[in-house]
């Protein structure tokens, strides 16, 4: 096994075969940087429709039920790709993965592009899906493989920095090349850039630092069934990562916080502001990039506050949905046909908080589990969000069908999940953060050297940390 030169070495059964950390330096970030390209890209692609919502209804002729479906497949295809993906990651590494999710999403783009009918928009949009489900989890696995675990959360907080910076890119440039050239040269122009990633991604991408690879992955150890094989394989990931606290409380920690920001963005921000409220198009979209620089202005706050004060992360979350529902009451129960546009940038600004508050769901997962157990860990972390964002999406869509395009009446679903993610939240939190509490005192050097015996000396080096459980 490789190791580094310094620091103690550390020959306990439970950390044996795991690499110490990774120094990190300017290398780390040339190769992270490349893969967040690719995710930068991905939400670029991902949220095209959300500036796009209104034409759509207009180029395939469907309404609010049918529109939503668009973005209810896309993200139904991302959250069941989420499980699949991480066992893809652990088990193949980064660069296959994200290889195959760019050519994905760029084939992707552009049949929505140039599809013809409803149908083959459905499909394209699927196929964007697919391929976008395996940048996010990828990008992450590279932020734990080329730098040292207590950078995580800020790596965490960038990668995600940087995919709204995507949403940002749609919403100021991919909307006016929209109204500018028209929808088939706009969509197939923005595939281009999915070209342009893949290049340096098969040339320079590395999954980890030379002498900082994972631990060989046991097949057919006790405990998985049958011969031990992929199967045994992918059931073990599963269930040793969700029977960890902390993986159950990130998922739902992502599922509270991340929806109501995704679902205003991807699809039903645009029309309730034009719609709902009698804004133009261009102040409408003024207001969903308040929500992107809002995001990316709090992203790297939050990250360096939970890196720094690790019980900053609960209140961090539910404040943020507390907050969250307050604004969205405010605007929902405002007297009059219209909220005030200071109330609406006030709703947006706090829109900008649900990006970074979803983050803090994987480093509740991250020290739940092993490096090789990081993709399926996070994968299934990265369900909740999605999950409740396609609920929600749909539950939209279909109330505004029922009720004649009532917002108040369908934006009210937003309290429902928002209830239920906070239940599972408090639900879970005790449990996982005494079994995070017991992992860190197991892990602390130990203040006094174990006796030793006299018969077996040790070298200087022993004592120094705590056995392993």
């Amino acid at each position: 096994m490789n190791r580094p030169l310094n620091g103690p070495v550390d020959d306990s059964p439970a950390r044996a075969g795991i690499p110490a950390d990774p120094p990190g330096g300017g290398k780390a970030v040339a190769v992270w940087s490349i893969g967040v390209a690719v995710y930068f890209v991905a939400v670029i692609f991902r949220t095209s429709l959300g500036v796009a919502g209104l034409d759509a209804a207009d180029r395939f002729h469907v309404g609010a039920s049918a529109l939503a479906t668009f973005s209810l497949l896309q993200l139904l295809v991302y959250a069941g790709m989420q499980i699949p993906v991480g066992l893809m990651v652990d088990r193949l590494g980064t660069k296959k993965v994200l290889t195959l999710g760019a050519v994905l999403f760029t084939v992707g783009q552009l049949g929505f592009a140039l599809s013809p009918s409803y149908e083959m928009a459905l499909a394209a949009r699927a196929l964007l899906g697919c391929g976008d489900a395996m940048t996010f989890i990828s990008v992450l696995r590279l932020g734990t493989r080329w730098f040292p675990a207590r950078r995580g959360p800020l790596m965490a907080q960038l990668a995600g920095l940087v995919g709204m910076a995507g949403n940002l890119v749609s919403t100021l440039v991919l909307a006016p090349v929209l109204h500018g050239v028209g929808w088939t040269a706009a969509f197939a122009g923005s595939a281009v850039a999915g070209l342009v990633v893949l290049v340096p991604l098969v040339l320079f991408l590395r999954d980890h630092p030379e002498g900082y690879g994972p631990a060989p992955v046991q097949r057919g150890s006790a405990g998985s069934s049958g011969s031990g094989g992929c199967g045994g394989f992918v059931r073990r990931q599963i269930r040793e990562s969700w029977a960890e606290p902390g993986t159950r409380l990130g998922l739902w920690v992502h599922f509270t916080t991340q929806f109501p920001a995704m679902v205003f963005l991807l699809l039903w921000g645009m029309p309730f502001l034009v719609e709902a409220q009698g804004l133009s198009r261009t102040t409408a979209g003024g207001l969903l990039t308040l929500v992107v620089a809002s995001n990316m202005a709090l992203g790297l706050a939050y990250g360096q506050i939970v890196g720094r004060r690790q019980s900053a992360r609960i209140p961090l979350a539910l404040g943020t949905v507390g907050l969250t529902a307050l604004l969205w009451a405010a605007v929902l129960v405002y007297p009059g046909d219209r909220a005030p546009m200071w109330l609406l940038v006030a709703l947006c600004l706090v829109l900008g908080t649900c990006g970074p508050a979803s983050m803090i769901g994987f480093d509740f997962a991250r020290p739940a589990n092993p490096a090789e157990r990081q993709g399926t860990a996070s994968g299934i972390t990265n369900m909740g969000g999605f999950i409740a964002s396609m609920t929600t999406l749909l539950t939209v869509g279909i109330l505004l069908d029922a009720t004649g395009d009532n917002y108040r009446i369908a934006f009210s679903t937003v309290f429902v999940i928002e209830a239920v993610g906070v239940i599972s939240i408090l639900r879970l939190r005790p449990l996982a953060l005494a079994r995070e509490a017991d992992r860190v005192r197991v892990t602390i050097p130990a203040q006094e050297p174990e006796p030793v015996s006299r018969a077996c000396p040790l070298p200087e080096t022993a004592g120094r940390e705590a056995p392993a459980p």
